[in-house]
């Protein structure tokens, strides 16, 4: 049986984050009071009292610097919340994180163009499968519908 991991930000990328985002501005990290943001270190909702930090995050810009496409105005950044500090990085309880509310599965070919995207109501292993059902679907993204936030990557399983 296939499967399809959540990718969390790299810890090299973390690092790099924790000191320049890819806007180019400096960490600014906070005490989240409330609690609930989703952490793309470690795929899980911060705890009240955590120190935490909104990073601008080019996913598709990475990517291709590390498999050399070239996605030309593919290439977004957005907001993305991580610890401030290094952490122990996914627990593996959920399989697929963040799959409480509707998300966007977002494809990308291996030259990191957009190929089309799916509203799924629940994350699982068919939202997945039918990405990659498609042979030039190199890469997929699970995004925030309500505000189109990349949550982690989806990349396509060795053959």
């Amino acid at each position: 049986m296939t499967t399809y991991p959540a990718r969390p930000l790299a810890p090299v990328v973390l690092e790099e984050l924790r000191v320049r985002d890819d806007a180019g501005r400096p960490l600014s990290p906070f005490t989240d009071e409330e609690g609930g943001a989703p952490l793309r270190c470690c795929l899980r909702r911060s705890e009240p009292g955590e120190r935490i930090a909104l990073v601008s995050y080019a996913p598709l810009r990475r990517w291709a610097a590390e498999t050399g496409a070239e996605p030309g105005a593919y290439d977004e950044q957005g907001p993305v919340f991580v610890h401030a500090e290094a952490c122990a990085g996914p627990d593996g309880r959920e399989e697929y994180p963040f799959a409480d509310a509707h998300r966007t599965v977002r494809r990308y070919s291996a030259d990191g163009h957009i190929l089309g995207g799916e509203l799924v109501e629940k994350l699982g292993d068919d939202a997945f499968r039918n990405a990659f059902d498609d042979p030039s679907v190199a890469l997929v993204h699970v995004r925030a519908v309500e505000y189109g936030c990349f949550l982690y990557e989806v990349r396509r399983p060795p053959a």
